[in-house]
Parts: structure tokens; C-alpha cells; sequence
């Protein structure tokens, strides 16, 4: 058994996908001595990624698009405990490789599009396609939501995972919201920081959203 096995075993993943869960991050690990796919460097930095993107497996549902991939999470292991298709946004070519041999290697429904989110956001291919948008960025909460929200449909919810958020940014998402057709449903406090935020679609996202490459992250709206 391997050690990451063995931790997510320790901490609650389903026991029937502990083999494919643990074969993805064993492969994390073994590629991140080539190039930087995520700051954890052993398995047990690794597994608690795992667990925590595991904490949304609930609300994810018919098909989901993660925005900034990195290296996988949390999309990966929510496609290994739910089975939904995945679509995800992954800007670097070297990591969207990467995700595309993960894919293929256990058996997961999905693809792997290797663009920006603030230029995929626009394609009538990927916009307001998903039940389901993840993101799991350090940026502000209103960045996530701007370049996320294009792609999910009306009706849908993004996923946000976050941890410290002041009123300052939490009032900053709640209007960003309703200027991308949406609105926050609901925040659920997890153990220490942490936090999941529900963004829940409800009308067409304008067509200027999500703004030029890196502007999103340079000007948050309302923060």
C-alpha cells in the first residue's frame, strides 16, 4: 500500500476509489520532480488537497469545468468519486499535458482545454455549458467568479473554495454576482479558514465577461 493510500484512507475517501485516488496522486508527486504542478512535494503535503477538494463532491453534478487546473484539483478526484465529465482549463501546455495523461490513464470522462480561462470563457463551445464550475485559485473571490461564471448555464453553481474572506471581499463577491448573472446562495464554514462559497447561476452572463487576459486579476470587480 502507499503512503498516499493509506492517508486517504485515514481521512475518509470513499475505500472504492482509494486505488485510482492514490494513482493519481502518486503520479502528481512522481511528476512534480520534473516541473511544478503543486507546491505539496510528499504525500503528506499531497493528501490533504485530495480530501479537501473532495468536501464539494456533493454538489457536483452532470458535468464540470475546472478553471486553472494546475494539477487536477479538485476536478480529478471529483471525477474519480462521481464519475461526472470534466472539462478543465488549464493555461500551461506542460500541465495541460499532463491532466490529458491523467484522463487517459484512469478512465475518466472529459478533456482538457490548454487556453486561458479569460479566452476559453468566450468560446460558444465551453460558455454557460457546465452544472458545475470549481476553482481552486488563490485569486480574489470576485476574479474566481468572473472568469468562472462564463462557463457555467443558468441554473447552474460555481464552486468556490476559499479560505480567510473579510466582509470587505465577501460584500465585493456578492455585487461582482449580480453583474456576471448570478447570485451567492450560501457559504458552508469547513474545519479552521476554510470555507465553501455557492454562486448559483441565474441569468446569461454579459458578453464582456470575462474581460481581456489578466485584467480580471489586475482589477477584481468591486473589490
Amino acid at each position: 500500500m502507499s503512503e498516499l493510500r493509506a492517508l486517504l484512507e485515514a481521512g475518509g475517501a470513499p475505500p472504492e476509489q482509494l486505488d485510482r485516488l492514490a494513482r493519481y496522486g502518486d503520479a502528481v508527486l512522481e511528476a512534480n520532480r520534473q516541473f511544478n504542478l503543486t507546491g505539496a512535494k510528499t504525500a503528506v503535503e499531497f493528501a490533504p488537497h485530495v480530501l479537501d477538494s473532495l468536501t464539494v463532491a456533493r454538489l457536483t453534478h452532470v458535468s464540470l469545468v475546472d478553471v486553472g487546473s494546475g494539477g487536477g484539483l479538485p476536478a480529478i478526484p471529483l471525477a474519480i468519486v462521481t464519475g461526472v465529465r470534466v472539462t478543465l482549463i488549464e493555461s500551461s501546455v506542460k500541465k495541460a499535458r499532463f491532466l490529458a495523461h491523467m484522463l487517459d490513464e484512469l478512465d475518466l470522462a472529459g478533456e482538457v482545454v490548454a487556453a486561458r480561462a479569460e479566452v476559453a470563457g468566450h468560446d460558444p463551445r465551453l460558455r454557460e455549458h457546465f452544472t458545475t464550475g470549481t476553482a481552486r485559485a488563490v485569486s480574489t473571490a470576485p476574479t474566481v467568479a468572473e472568469l468562472l461564471l462564463p462557463f457555467v448555464a443558468v441554473g447552474g453553481v460555481a464552486v468556490l473554495q476559499r479560505g480567510t474572506m473579510d466582509e470587505r471581499e465577501r460584500h465585493a463577491l456578492s455585487d461582482a454576482a449580480l453583474m456576471l448573472g448570478a447570485q451567492v446562495e450560501g457559504e458552508t464554514q469547513l474545519d479552521g479558514e476554510r470555507r465553501i462559497v455557492l454562486v448559483r447561476k441565474t441569468a446569461p452572463t454579459g458578453t464582456r465577461f470575462p474581460r481581456r487576459t489578466g485584467i480580471p486579476e489586475k482589477r477584481p470587480l468591486c473589490f
